[in-house]
């Protein structure tokens, strides 16, 4: 093992100290002060028992906040169930491939017929080969529907009627590179309970002689329900915007295949790389707007409705790994990256589109220059 070198500063100005044989001391380079070897050594020696110490309260500090954490989910539901994944891919797992990106550390999986020549998050036009072991096998899989023509007709259509779309974009714009990906999510279940308290309002207008009444009656209403859930989806992959994946949902959920690598031929799949524990948070969140949502949508009859309170609780149950199919295309455009994603099932595109403020201020002036005109002609009117 390497001994480790230390790189002494000057206590005075932080620049750097060199030995002097001559002097026997260590001498600044810039301010010229010197000083004894066993001084500087019992400085840094404080320095190291100091980190040490602080290393050592934020550990302790984690691990209390882990232990926390963990007595507030066995008092609230329980943790998630993962007691059922596996890393036994069978024979599946010889015909495997596995592949890294140096640039944004994605990690990709694919069948031993497909070859991953760049990218598909960041571009990037070289991906190295990689050891296929230790791989949680996924439980389910939806197939892709659309193919790759389909994207590319999908984003043409995506890029019809945008005013704002400089012309140069659709005319110059050309897709440099498109893959079909499986990214990773965990799917939960689970059963969330809870009841909510709203003030609602009834109105009603009516002529009365030569008055005009609206009568508005106040009530309190209470609502109380359960509400179970079947693979709530939270993306597993930090390269994939939560937006964009959230904005190409729902997929059709009746369509899930049990896991097989027969699916995998011509696409990659991307590993995940944001754990279970990590997505709780998210996967609560959704599980409690849903039961907000069953809750609120029961109030019903009212002109308006506000809650004022209420309570839930969560039990959380199975946790299964799937792959959702996803295009994404990569373009460039004026020297600037656009990248879109499209639901490999249902068609749906999302991705950023480049502005034209010149077509912008453009339409800004003609809507703007007749409404002045217009305010000119009434404030002469009123001056008259």
């Amino acid at each position: 093992m390497p001994a480790q070198v230390t790189n002494y500063q000057c206590p005075s100005c932080t620049g750097p100290l060199h030995f002097v044989g001559a002097s026997g001391k260590l001498e600044c380079d810039y301010c010229g002060a010197s000083y004894d070897v066993a001084e500087i050594e019992a400085l840094y020696a404080e320095k190291e028992e100091k980190a040490a110490a602080a290393q050592q309260a934020e550990e302790k500090k984690a691990a209390e906040k882990q232990a926390a954490e963990k007595q507030e989910a066995s008092a609230d539901g329980g943790d998630w169930d993962t007691s059922g994944f596996s890393e036994d891919w069978g024979e599946e797992g010889k015909s495997m491939k596995a592949y890294s990106c140096p640039s944004c550390g994605a990690e990709l999986l694919c069948d031993e017929s497909t070859a991953a020549t760049s990218c598909p998050y960041c571009g990037n036009p070289t991906v190295v080969p990689g050891q296929f072991a230790g791989q949680l096998k996924p439980d389910f899989i939806i197939p892709f529907k659309y193919s790759k023509e389909d994207a590319v007709k999908a984003l043409k259509e995506h890029c019809t009627g945008k005013i704002f779309l400089p012309k140069s974009f659709t005319n110059e714009n050309h897709i440099q590179k498109i893959q079909g990906i499986y990214v990773p999510f965990w799917m939960f279940d689970g059963e969330a309970e809870g009841d909510a308290h709203y003030q609602a309002t009834r109105s009603r207008t009516y002529t009365s002689g030569d008055y005009e009444i609206t009568e508005t009656k106040h009530f309190d209403v209470y609502r109380a329900g359960r509400v179970t859930f079947e693979k709530v989806p939270v993306d597993a992959s930090s390269k994939m915007p939560d937006d964009h994946m959230d904005s190409i949902e729902p997929y059709d959920y009746k369509k899930l295949k049990p896991f097989s690598t027969a699916y995998l031929p011509g696409y990659l799949a991307d590993k995940f790389d944001v754990t279970v524990e990590q997505s709780r948070e998210r996967a609560d969140q959704r599980c409690q707007g849903t039961l907000d949502a069953a809750l609120r949508s029961s109030v019903r009859g009212y002109d308006t409705c506000i809650q004022t309170g209420g309570s839930s609780s969560l039990q959380r149950g199975k946790v299964h790994y799937a792959l959702m199919p996803v295009w994404m295309l990569n373009t460039k455009w004026h020297g600037k990256d656009f990248t879109f994603a499209m639901n490999g099932q249902t068609g749906k595109l999302v991705g950023d589109l480049p502005m034209s403020w010149g077509r912008f201020w453009g339409l800004f002036a003609a809507i703007a220059a007749p409404l002045s005109i217009l305010g000119t002609i009434v404030s002469v009117l009123m001056l008259r």
